[in-house]
């Protein structure tokens, strides 16, 4: 079968690789044709656009950048129509993909959501339109399910596809990781700004400001796939911070602790076990404009949210200072707190379901489309 899949950041890439990979098995000619990055071409199909090109946050920049995103949208359009696929397949990315879902739904393509739009923290009346233009809905998060269900939609669990990306991944080499990257004997704190520039500026200063406060620790900061390291020269010069390139995943398997920007990370470093403060700063005017569409009462990290209490500490806009990420970093590294964040951790996997997830994905793709 053809299928034209459409993901827009590194998250989406890694997980429509491995999905790409799943669907191969079951169909062995599988044609793809996708929106995406280099994880996704490395599987194999014609990447049609990187996802770089179109890594925009925040509300300001998209209308900054509205032109640009129609136009994309338009072409999405003809490229989907040119290639004629028999399932059209949208990760995540709702911003984009819920308006071509609607489009492919009316042109008459089978259309198969992985990873849903995060309608349960904002604007849930959208459901009425995943249902009526998305042929399938499946989910990640163990709530979701439950969500669905009170709009009278049936969706698919599949389980979280991380748990399969993590537990498949070969074993560090500690002694040869600290080696090849230079870092010394010291335990490391992992600093994980994001993945866009723009929030990348926002956090990595932040973060950087406790480093003089923790002599004892290595501090690493976690380069994104996305960026060159040359962006990140202008936040480092000369200190003794360290800089390792799309190594994230073997960053956190040797991390003792973790400075990490909202979002899939936390959930990466949570599943990694290690014990981490949460951080969120972006535009005064996109915030302020998000907090009147967005839902979520308590908590905007998904640890907490799956979790329905506080695990891990989030620190939001201006409570994102210097002295209240040294507090917290205190914290995460004493022996007591550590114990307690550790259970929650275990709790959390098994609520997450075994691994599978792109192999369930899969399976209800190809064989029902």
């Amino acid at each position: 079968m053809k299928y034209y899949i459409i993901a827009g950041e590194a998250s989406g890439d890694l997980h429509g690789s491995n999905l790409m990979k799943a669907i191969a098995k079951q169909d062995p000619n599988a044609d793809f044709r996708f929106w995406g990055g280099d994880l996704m071409q490395d599987v194999g199909g014609t990447l049609v656009k990187h996802y770089k090109e179109r890594a925009f946050m925040g509300f300001i920049e998209i209308i900054m950048n509205l032109r640009k995103i129609l136009g994309m949208m338009s072409f999405c359009k003809k490229d989907i129509a040119s290639f004629q696929p028999d399932v059209l397949i949208l990760i995540d990315n709702s911003g984009f993909n819920l308006p071509i879902a609607k489009w492919a739904k009316n042109e008459g393509f089978t259309t198969n959501y992985y990873i849903s739009p995060q309608v349960w923290a904002s604007r849930p009346g959208r459901v009425k339109n995943i249902k009526q233009y998305v042929d399938k809905m499946l989910v990640i998060l163990p709530f979701e399910k439950e969500f669905y269900k009170k709009y009278d939609y049936d969706v698919h669990f599949v389980g979280h596809p991380l748990l399969d990306s993590i537990a498949d991944r070969p074993k560090v080499d500690y002694e040869a990781f600290r080696t090849t990257h230079q870092l010394d004997d010291r335990n490391i704190i992992a600093l994980l700004p994001g993945s866009r520039k723009q929030e990348i500026k926002k956090m990595l200063s932040v973060m950087l400001s406790v480093v003089n406060d923790f002599p004892e620790y290595q501090f690493v900061i976690a380069g994104a796939p996305s960026q060159e390291r040359a962006f990140y020269n202008q936040f480092i010069n000369d200190s003794d911070v360290k800089f390792i390139n799309n190594k994230t995943y073997d960053l956190l398997s040797i991390s003792h602790a973790a400075l990490v920007t909202s979002g899939t990370a936390t959930l990466e470093t949570a599943l990694y076990k290690v014990p981490q403060v949460v951080c969120y700063k972006a535009n005064a005017i996109s915030y302020h404009i998000a907090k009147r569409i967005i839902t979520l009462d308590k908590f905007i990290s998904l640890v907490n949210l799956i979790m329905d209490k506080e695990v891990v500490k989030e620190l939001l806009q201006n409570d994102l200072n210097t002295k209240n990420l040294k507090t917290e970093l205190a914290k995460i590294l004493d022996d007591t707190h550590r114990k307690k964040v550790f259970a929650d951790y275990y709790d959390l996997e098994q609520k997450l379901g075994g691994k599978g997830a792109s192999e369930n994905a899969a399976k209800l793709i190809v064989e029902k489309n």
